[in-house]
């Protein structure tokens, strides 16, 4: 398998994708594709039918077939290696499970628009915006009902580490470029998040990455 990926340091949806990937225990190959300027169009030429047309990441390639979309991703890895690796095993849980991955896949457009991906900065934000404000607030409530309701046997949302904690990992990431204040439970769940081994290895790659996009550079 060749999964396309973006900038790890701005890529959220391919930090989803690759973290699926990951997670499946398939061997794959990534292939990092520049989000902006010349480099990605330099990248793309010399990539052949493997290049995102739609310039979009990231990209899943095995033998045949060709999966877009970060969500689209993690489920045909599921269909491979066993559902029951991303998702829990009852039936409440998944349902929470799968309920809150599909939010976060399609909201909370303003916390993305105001609190882009940069894991190698950090910065205090005075001031948030009410949209954003309600988004984080959400979160933090999703967070706080899967803890509660499913998260005993572990220190991720439904205990073992899965599909919403995938999902979820960019958002912990913004909370801490951008100095979100989180009550406890939360403070825990991120820093369980953040020190996983996966999650490290990102942040390293990341890291050592030499492209800078000045767009997500001036937020704060």
């Amino acid at each position: 398998m060749k999964l396309i990926i973006g900038n790890k340091n701005y890529s959220s949806w391919s930090m989803r994708g690759w973290l699926a990937a990951k997670q499946s225990g398939l061997h794959f190959d990534e292939i990092i594709v520049p989000l902006l300027g010349e480099e990605m169009q330099k990248a793309k030429q010399g990539m052949g039918e493997m290049a995102p047309s739609h310039g979009k990441v990231p990209i899943l390639w095995d033998d045949e077939a060709v999966v877009w979309d970060s969500l689209a991703i993690l489920e045909y890895l599921a269909d491979k290696v066993g559902r029951e690796r991303f998702w829990p095993k009852d039936d409440a849980p998944r349902a929470m499970a799968r309920a809150m991955v599909a939010e976060m896949h399609s909201s909370y457009a303003s916390l993305r628009q105001d609190l882009p991906m940069n894991i190698r900065r950090r910065v205090q934000l005075e001031n948030v915006s009410d949209q954003t404000r309600a988004d984080i607030v959400r979160i933090l409530q999703l967070w706080a009902e899967a803890r509660a309701r499913h998260g005993n046997s572990g220190p991720f949302l439904f205990g073992t580490y899965g599909a919403a904690d995938i999902f979820f990992a960019p958002v912990v990431s913004r909370f801490i470029t951008y100095g979100i204040g989180v009550p406890g439970f939360a403070q825990s769940y991120m820093e369980a998040i953040w020190e996983h081994a996966w999650t490290q290895e990102w942040i390293a790659a990341a890291e050592n990455e030499e492209w800078v996009i000045e767009q997500f550079e001036t937020v704060g």
